[in-house]
């Protein structure tokens, strides 16, 4: 697997396009096959397919292939990575709002 940051951008790009989140959203729900997947989608089946091979090379979903049959399901490594980077700028931006907050407070009673 790529380094840590590689795999934040391939997983914010397959996450930008509102097929592929679709396609994450619904397989949170459980496995499903690429004719199931394709259904709701106004979309000839090679365009679909590229969005899938979007999601894997991203990894956020893995497949498998049974017979003729292939399904894919989500794969959590990638998307935990993205959920770590959120958390850390999250706790950078809170720590920055409450110096700004006391900073705030602070020129406020020094005026008051």
């Amino acid at each position: 697997m790529p380094k840590p940051s590689a795999v934040l951008i391939l997983v914010f790009h397959a996450l930008a396009d509102p097929t592929r989140l679709a396609v994450v959203e619904r397989l949170s729900a459980g496995p499903a096959a690429t004719s199931e997947l394709a259904r709701p989608f106004k979309m000839a089946l090679p365009s679909f397919l590229q969005h899938l091979d979007v999601l894997q090379k991203s990894g956020l979903v893995r497949s498998t292939k049974h017979g003729r049959v292939r399904t894919y399901e989500l794969a959590p490594t990638a998307m935990k990575v993205a959920e770590d980077w959120m958390a850390r700028q999250r706790a950078v931006w809170e720590t920055r709002l409450d110096q700004l907050d006391s900073f705030l407070n602070d020129l406020k009673e020094k005026q008051g």
